[in-house]
C-alpha cells in the first residue's frame, strides 16, 4: 500500500471517530447486523442491544482490525480477544466507564467543523489483557515461521513482548496502523486507586486459544496455541555411552582381549617349550634307544596334498615364466616396439578424457536417494539461488551507549555506527554497479539481468534484485540514514534518528512504518523483509544493537551449467571478488571481513590443484632418482657409469607412466570419466607396486651368477622364472582386489578401483614384456662395458664375478634377521604387535566420519577465514525444504488437513509435525518451522481480509480483484465466512484462485499474497493437477561434517514419518513420498552409509588377496591365513592411528585405505611366499632368510621408494593432500613396513607352514632336504636334489616324485 493512500485512509478513520456525549443508543435492523458481524461479543439480542458507535463507525472499525486481524484469523480465538479490546472501547454502551478522553481536535466533517477524538485512555482489567495477549502470543505468520505477535508489538518483538506492550503498540498512531492514539492502562483485580471518577475497568473475560468462540468458530491449532497440542510421548532418551563400571566399555574388551591374545600366545610358547624339550630326548635315537648321528629322514608318505600342489604350482608357474622370460629378452627391440603400439592405442583415447571435477558427480551415486531427490528438486522448481556474500567485523571500534526516547538506554557495538554503515552502503552500491560487456547476448550485462528478484522475476530492475544487507532498513537511501525528527513521549521531547529505526526494524521486520516520528518503513527497496539474523551476526538473546558483524548477501539465479546465462553469472562473480579484494587491500578500509562467492569453493579447490602439480612432479622426480640410485652397483669407481642403472631406473618408472596412461586411456574409450583424487592417487599406487616387483626382479638379476654355458637370454629368463610367481601373486591380488572395489556405489572409489586396476594389470605386463626386454638391452651394455649415458665409451676393467649383494641384503641377513629373530626379541614384537591392534580397535571406535569443507581449501584461501566467520557469526543454519512428490489430492478437505496447521487441521499434519520437531532443535536440527503454502492460502482465501475478492463492477466482473485495487468496485468476496471458522475452499474454489493467490503481491493490505514467497513453491501440470511442492523450515547452525550429517538423517526420519502417515489420506498414491532437500544433503550423505561401505569394500580387497595367495600357493591356507592377517593388522592399525592424527575417515580414506591393501600386499606377500617355499629345517632359519633375502627387496622396493615421494607432499598447499595424502600415506607406508618387515618374520617364525614334516620317524640314509640353493631354489633343482638322495638311500621311487610333481 503506497504512503499515499494509506494517509488518506487514515484521515478517513479519524474523521470518523467523532465526540459525542450522549447515552448509548439501540441498534437496529442493519445497524444490529453489522454490530453482530463486527462486534459478537457486544450482542445483547435485537431489539435490547445499545452501542455508542454509527453504523459508518463500525464500518471504519471492520477496516481498521483487518490491517491486524489478516495474521490472527488462523486462531480464531485470538482474532476475537483482539476484536473485543477494541469494540468495548469503541462501541461498548459503558464506554464511559472504560474510556478516558485526553485529546481531541477539530476536523471538518462534511462542511462543518465538528470535535473528534484523537487520544484516550482504556482501562482494562489486566486479567482480560493478559489472557486475550495469552491467546494470541503463538500465532504463527507461516510464511516466515516467525509469531504474528512479533509483527505487534514493535520493538520488542515476540521474546520481550508483553500484554502491556502489544497494547500499547495497537494504540500508537505513529505505527501507521492505528488511526488514533489510545492509552491503554491495565488496572490489577481489586485495584482503584488514581482512577477517573467515574471510571471502572472492563473485566471481560478472554477466550482461551483452545476454546470455541461464541460464534462457534473452532479452537486454534497446536500451530498457534499450545494449550490446544495433544499429549506428545517424551523423546527417547540418547543412548548413554557404553560403560563398564566407571571405564570405556571398548577399552575395556579391548584390554581383555589383549590380555586374552598375550595368555594365549605365553600358554602356547610355554607347552611348545615343554613338547620340544621332550622331544629332544627322543631325537637322533634308534629303536633300540641308541644315539645316531644324522637329521630327521623325510618319507614320501609324509609329504601332504597340500604340499604336492605347492611344489606342483611353483614348478608351473616357475617353468612357465622361465621360458616367457628367456623369449621376452631374445626380441627386445620387437617387444618394445609391440609395446609401445599397444601404449599408444590405449593413450589415444585420452583425448576423450572426461574429468568430472564436480564434487557432486564425484562423491554421490547417480542412483542414490539424495542424488534422486536433487534431480527431482532441480526438475520441478527452480535451483537454490547463488550466494555472494560478505561478513564485516569492526573489532577495534568502541563501543557505545545510546538513549533512546522509545527503548532508553541501549548499547551499541562498534560496528552498528553511522559511517560504517555508510561505507558499507558505499560497497553495496559499488557491486551493484557492476557492467560488463557480454558477446553471447550482445548487450550489457548487470545485476538486473541474473538476480533473484522474487517479487519481479519476469522484469527485474536493479531495485527488485534481493540484496539483503543492514542498509536495507534505510531503503539503501543515504537520507533516510541522515533522517532525524523531533518526538514527544510522556512529556520528554528528544531527537530520534537512525538508532531508533534500526532498534525498531530488526525487531519488527515487517513493518511498513516504524512508530518513531521518522515514520519510515523496515521493508527492503525490493519489497521483501529484511529477517535480522540476515543482516547482523554475532549477538545474544535477539540483543541486535551488541551485534559483532554486518552481512550482506547477493542472490542470483543458479542457472544450469549449459545456460547461456551460466557464463555471465560467473563472469559477475569474479567480478565481484576483484571489488571485494580490491577493497580488503585499501589501507583505508575500517572493516576485517571475510567474502565468498558461489564460484568461491571450484576456484579455490582449482587453483590448488594446479599450484601443487609441480608438488607431485617433484616427487615423482625424487622416486626416480632414488630408483636409478638404488639399482645401480658400486663395486668400482672405474665402472660406475657401467653398472649404474639410470636408464633402467628411468625404463622402470617409464612402465609406471604408460601403465597408468594405458589405464586413463582405456577407460577413456568406453567412457567412464576421471578424477582428480586418481591423477593424485593411481600413480603412487602402480610406482609402489611397479618399483617393488623392479627392485625383486633386478637384484635378484644381480645376486644370481650365470650358470656355466648360460646364455645372458637364459640367464634372464632362469632369474624371472624365479622372482615372477611372487610378483604375479601381488599383481593378481591387487587386480582382484580393485575390480571388486569397483562395486562401490560411490563414483570416485568406484573410478578409482577400476583405473587402479586396470593400471596394475597393466603394470605387471608391461614389466614382463618391456621392461624384461629393456634389461636384457641393459645386460648386454653391461656384458660389453659400455658406458650407460656414452654407449660408444668402453671400460677396459672386467665386470667382478663374485655374487652383488650391495649393503643391505649382507646387513640384513648378518645384522637385522639375527636381532630379530632372537627368542627374547621375538616374544617382545609379538605382545608390542598384539597391543597395538588391539589399541587401533578401540580407537576405530572414536574415529570421527566426514570431511569438513574447509579442508577442500589451501591454507591460505580467504575461503578458510570466510568459514570461521560464518560458524562464528551466524544464528540460523541453510534452509531445508520437506518436498511433496506427486500423488496426493491437496484439494480435498482431508488433503488440506493432512497439510495445514491452523484451525481445524490434523494435530499431526505435515506442518504441525515439523513444529513439532523444532521444539527439540539439539536433536532435530530444526531451528524455524516451515512455511506453508497451504495454510497461507487458507488465510487469503479468509472474507476477514480484503486478499481475495472479486470484481462486483465494470468489465472484470467475477474476476479476481487483488487488494491493491482500491476503488470501490470490489465488494464480493472468494469466499463466504464459515459458521465454525474452519475454512476450506472446494476443489473448483481451490484451482481457480490458486494461481491468483501465487502470484499475489503481497502488501499492506494483504500481507498473505503468495507471490515471492510460494510462486514457485507449487509445480502443477496441464490438468491443474499438484505434480510437487515443497515447505521451506530451516536448520539450527550446522558447523561440521558430522552435524551435517545428522542433520539429515533426522529430516529423513521426520520426513518419513510424514509420508507413512499422508499416505493413509483416501487417494493418496502408494508412491507419494515426503523428503527433505537442502544443497548440502547430497555432499553427506555419503556419510551415512560409508561405514557399511568401507567394510564392504575392504572385505571385497582382504578375500582376493587370500583366495589368490593360497591358489598360488598351491593351496597353502596357513600362509594365506597369516598374509591376511597381516594385512588386516595393517588395515585396522591405519584408522587407528588415523584417529590419534585428526585424519578423519572418509571417501578420501577409503579409497586410500583400499590403496593400503594394496601396498600391504607388497609388504607381505612376498616375504610369506619366500617363507613357505623355504627349504631350510626350522622355521626360525626359514623366516631368517626370508627376511635377508626378500625383505631387503621390498625394503629398497616399496618403503624406501614410497617415502621420499610422500615427504614432498608435506610441502604441498592443498591441506586435503596434506592430510589425506601426506599424513594418510606416511602412516600406510611406514605400518606395512613395520608389520611387513617386523611383525610378519616373527609371525611366521611361530606359526609359518612346515615344508619338511617334523616328527617323522628317523631312518638313516635320507637327511633333510640341502640347501644349496636357497630361498629361490627352482623347483626342478629340489627335484633333482631329492631324486638324487633317494636313489642313494633306495627310498625314493619314480613313482614317489611324479606324485609330487602331480
Amino acid at each position: 500500500l503506497d504512503n499515499t493512500h494509506l494517509n488518506w485512509l487514515l484521515t478517513l478513520l479519524l474523521d470518523l471517530f467523532l465526540l459525542f456525549i450522549d447515552p448509548a443508543r439501540l441498534v437496529l435492523g442493519q445497524h444490529y447486523q453489522r454490530l453482530k458481524q463486527v462486534c459478537p461479543m457486544l450482542d445483547q439480542g435485537e431489539g435490547t442491544t445499545s452501542a455508542c458507535c454509527s453504523l459508518l463507525q463500525l464500518s471504519s472499525l471492520e477496516q481498521s482490525l483487518k490491517l491486524s486481524k489478516v495474521v490472527l484469523l488462523r486462531c480464531p480465538s485470538c482474532a476475537d480477544n483482539f476484536a473485543h479490546i477494541h469494540c468495548i472501547t469503541t462501541c461498548s454502551s459503558n464506554q464511559s466507564q472504560i474510556v478516558n478522553i485526553t485529546r481531541t481536535m477539530m476536523v471538518n466533517n462534511s462542511g462543518t467543523e465538528k470535535e473528534a477524538v484523537v487520544g484516550y485512555q482504556a482501562y482494562v482489567s489486566k486479567s482480560f489483557a493478559d489472557g486475550s495477549f495469552k491467546s494470541c502470543r503463538n500465532v504463527r505468520i507461516p510464511v516466515t515461521g516467525g509469531y504474528a505477535i512479533a509483527t505487534m508489538c514493535g520493538p520488542y518483538g515476540a521474546d520481550h513482548c508483553t500484554a502491556q506492550r502489544w497494547l500499547d503498540f495497537q494504540g500508537d498512531s505513529s505505527n501507521g496502523l492505528a488511526p488514533l492514539d489510545i492509552d491503554f492502562r491495565l488496572i490489577p483485580p481489586d485495584y482503584t486507586e488514581g482512577l477517573p471518577s467515574g471510571v471502572v475497568p472492563y473485566a471481560g473475560r478472554a477466550l482461551g486459544c483452545n476454546e470455541t468462540t461464541p460464534t462457534g468458530e473452532q479452537a486454534c491449532s497446536c500451530q498457534d496455541c499450545k494449550e490446544a497440542c495433544p499429549a506428545v510421548p517424551p523423546l527417547e532418551p540418547l543412548p548413554e555411552p557404553f560403560m563398564i563400571g566407571n571405564l570405556d566399555g571398548n577399552l575395556v574388551i579391548c584390554l581383555i582381549v589383549f590380555c586374552a591374545l598375550s595368555l594365549l600366545f605365553l600358554g602356547f610358547l610355554l607347552a611348545k617349550c615343554i613338547i620340544q624339550t621332550k622331544q629332544r630326548k627322543k631325537a637322533n635315537k634308534d629303536n633300540n634307544g641308541n644315539e645316531v648321528e644324522g637329521h630327521p629322514f623325510v618319507y614320501p608318505m609324509d609329504v601332504t596334498w597340500t604340499e604336492n600342489a605347492s611344489l606342483a604350482t611353483q614348478e608351473f608357474l616357475g617353468s612357465l615364466f622361465q621360458l616367457w622370460g628367456t623369449t621376452m629378452a631374445k626380441h627386445p627391440l620387437k617387444v618394445l616396439l609391440v609395446c609401445l603400439v599397444v601404449v599408444v592405442a590405449f593413450a589415444v583415447g585420452l583425448m576423450h578424457i572426461e574429468l568430472t571435477t564436480d564434487p557432486i558427480q564425484l562423491w554421490s551415486a547417480p542412483n542414490s536417494r539424495a542424488r534422486r531427490e536433487k534431480d527431482f528438486q532441480d526438475r520441478h522448481f527452480e535451483p537454490f539461488f547463488r550466494t555472494n556474500q560478505l561478513i564485516l567485523t569492526a573489532p577495534n571500534r568502541p563501543s557505545h551507549t545510546y538513549d533512546s526516547l522509545l527503548f532508553g538506554k541501549q548499547n551499541f557495538s562498534g560496528i552498528i555506527s553511522k559511517d560504517l554503515i555508510l561505507q558499507l552502503l558505499q560497497l553495496q552500491e559499488r557491486i551493484q554497479k557492476i557492467e560488463f560487456w557480454s558477446d553471447e547476448m550482445n548487450q550489457t550485462v548487470s545485476l538486473k539481468d541474473i538476480c533473484y528478484a522474487p517479487l519481479n522475476p519476469g522484469n527485474a530492475s536493479l531495485t527488485d534484485c534481493a540484496v539483503n544487507s543492514l542498509p536495507q532498513y534505510f531503503q539503501n537511501s543515504v537520507k533516510n540514514l541522515d533522517a532525524k525528527a523531533n518526538m514527544t513521549k510522556l512529556g520528554v521531547t528528544k531527537e530520534v534518528d537512525w538508532r531508533d529505526h534500526f532498534i525498531y526494524c530488526v525487531n519488527s521486520p515487517l513493518s511498513f512504518k516504524d512508530i518513531t516520528a521518522l515514520g519510515m518503513s523496515c521493508m527492503a527497496d525490493y519489497g521483501g523483509p529484511v529477517f535480522p539474523f540476515l543482516a547482523v551476526g554475532g549477538y545474544e538473546d535477539n540483543e541486535y544493537t551488541i551485534a559483532e558483524a554486518l552481512i550482506m548477501t547477493f542472490s542470483l539465479n543458479n542457472y544450469p551449467r549449459n545456460h547461456s546465462k551460466f557464463k555471465l553469472v560467473e563472469k559477475w562473480e569474479s567480478m565481484f571478488l576483484e571489488i571485494v579484494q580490491d577493497y580488503e587491500k585499501n589501507p583505508n578500509t575500517n572493516f576485517t571481513f571475510a567474502y565468498m562467492a558461489e564460484r568461491s569453493l571450484e576456484d579455490e579447490i582449482n587453483r590448488t590443484t594446479a599450484e601443487d602439480i609441480p608438488i607431485f612432479m617433484i616427487s615423482y622426480l625424487v622416486i626416480f632418482v632414488y630408483i636409478a640410485v638404488a639399482l645401480g652397483e658400486y663395486s668400482s669407481c672405474r665402472r660406475l657409469l657401467v653398472d649404474s642403472k639410470i636408464l633402467v631406473g628411468l625404463g622402470g618408472i617409464l612402465v609406471v607412466g604408460c601403465s597408468v596412461l594405458a589405464s586413463m586411456g582405456f577407460y577413456a574409450w568406453i567412457g567412464i570419466p576421471s578424477s582428480l583424487v586418481i591423477l593424485q592417487v593411481v600413480p603412487f599406487l602402480v610406482l609402489a607396486v611397479g618399483a617393488d616387483n623392479i627392485f625383486i626382479f633386478v637384484l635378484e638379476y644381480q645376486r644370481d651368477m650365470r650358470h656355466p654355458g648360460e646364455t645372458r637370454e637364459e640367464h634372464i629368463g632362469r632369474v624371472l622364472g624365479t622372482v615372477a610367481p611372487s610378483m604375479f601373486l601381488c599383481s593378481l591380488s591387487e587386480c582382484v582386489c580393485f575390480f571388486l572395489g569397483a562395486l562401490s556405489t560411490m563414483p570416485a572409489v568406484k573410478s578409482f578401483a577400476l583405473y587402479a586396476a586396470m593400471a596394475v594389470l597393466m603394470d605387471f605386463l608391461l614389466q614382463m614384456t618391456a621392461f624384461v626386454a629393456l634389461l636384457s638391452l641393459d645386460a648386454r651394455r653391461q656384458d660389453s662395458n659400455r658406458c650407460e649415458l656414452g654407449c660408444c665409451i668402453t671400460v677396459s676393467k672386467p665386470c667382478s664375478s663374485k655374487p652383488k649383494e650391495g649393503f643391505l641384503l649382507p646387513f640384513m641377513r648378518q645384522y637385522y634377521a639375527p636381532f630379530l629373530l632372537n627368542s627374547f626379541i621375538r616374544i617382545v614384537v609379538m605382545i608390542v604387535f598384539l597391543l597395538m591392534f588391539c589399541s587401533s580397535i578401540f580407537l576405530m571406535f572414536h574415529l570421527k566420519v566426514g570431511l569438513d569443507q574447509e579442508l577442500a581449501m589451501p591454507k591460505d584461501s580467504y575461503m578458510l577465514e570466510y568459514f570461521k566467520y560464518l560458524y562464528k557469526y551466524f544464528e540460523v543454519g541453510v534452509p531445508t525444504y520437506f518436498i511433496t512428490t506427486k500423488g496426493f489430492n491437496f484439494t480435498s478437505i482431508a488433503g488440506i488437513n493432512a497439510v495445514c496447521s491452523s484451525v481445524g487441521c490434523d494435530q499431526f499434519s505435515l506442518s504441525q509435525k515439523i513444529r513439532y520437531a523444532t521444539e527439540y532443535p539439539e536433536r532435530s536440527y530444526l531451528a524455524i518451522p516451515a512455511s506453508s503454502w497451504v495454510d497461507d492460502f487458507i488465510d487469503w482465501l479468509n472474507p476477514g481480509s480484503d486478499c481475495c475478492r472479486l470484481y462486483t463492477f465494470g468489465p472484470n466482473t467475477g474476476e479476481f480483484c487483488p487488494a491493491s485495487e482500491t476503488r470501490p468496485i470490489c465488494w464480493t468476496k472468494c469466499k463466504k465466512t464459515p459458521t465454525d471458522g474452519v475454512l476450506r475452499p472446494t476443489v473448483e474454489e481451490f484451482n481457480r484462485f490458486l494461481p491468483n493467490f501465487l502470484s499475489n503481491r503481497p502488501d499492506l493490505k494483504c500481507p498473505k499474497g503468495g507471490l515471492g514467497a510460494y510462486d514457485t513453491a507449487v509445480v502443477q501440470d496441464e490438468n491443474g493437477d499438484i505434480i510437487a511442492s515443497r515447505f521451506m523450515a530451516y536448520h539450527t547452525p550446522l558447523t561440521n561434517s558430522q552435524e551435517f550429517s545428522a542433520a539429515l538423517q533426522m529430516a529423513r526420519e521426520l520426513a518419513h514419518n510424514i509420508t507413512m502417515a499422508m499416505r493413509k489420506i483416501p487417494g493418496t498414491s502408494k508412491d507419494f513420498e515426503v523428503f527433505p532437500y537442502t544443497v548440502t544433503y547430497v555432499f553427506y550423505e555419503q556419510y551415512l552409509s560409508i561405514v557399511p561401505e568401507g567394510l564392504f569394500n575392504m572385505f571385497m580387497c582382504l578375500l582376493p588377496t587370500f583366495v589368490v595367495c593360497c591358489i598360488l600357493l598351491g593351496m597353502d591356507l596357513l600362509s594365506g591365513l597369516l598374509n591376511l592377517l597381516t594385512i588386516v593388522m595393517i588395515t585396522v592399525d591405519t584408522v587407528g592411528v588415523m584417529t590419534l592424527w585428526g585424519i578423519d575417515y572418509n571417501a578420501v580414506s577409503l579409497i586410500n585405505l583400499v590403496t593400503a591393501v594394496g601396498i600391504s600386499v607388497e609388504f607381505v606377500s612376498h616375504l610369506t611366499r619366500s617363507f613357505a617355499l623355504s627349504i631350510l629345517p626350522t622355521h626360525v632359519e626359514r623366516a631368517k632368510e626370508a627376511t635377508a633375502k626378500m625383505g631387503s627387496a621390498v625394503f629398497a622396493g616399496v618403503a624406501m621408494t614410497n617415502l621420499p615421494g610422500i615427504v614432498v607432499l608435506a610441502f604441498a598447499k592443498a591441506q586435503l593432500i596434506q592430510i589425506f595424502f601426506f599424513r594418510l600415506n606416511l602412516v600406510i607406508t611406514l605400518l606395512g613396513m613395520a608389520h611387513g618387515l617386523v611383525f610378519l618374520p616373527v609371525l611366521l617364525s611361530f606359526f609359518g607352514g612346515k615344508w619338511s614334516p617334523e616328527g617323522s620317524s628317523p631312518r638313516p640314509g635320507l637327511k633333510h632336504l640341502p640347501t644349496v640353493c636357497g630361498a629361490m631354489c627352482t623347483v626342478r633343482e629340489i627335484m633333482s636334489q631329492m631324486c638324487s638322495i633317494g636313489l642313494k638311500s633306495g627310498e625314493w621311487t619314480g613313482q614317489s616324485i611324479a606324485s609330487i610333481v602331480l
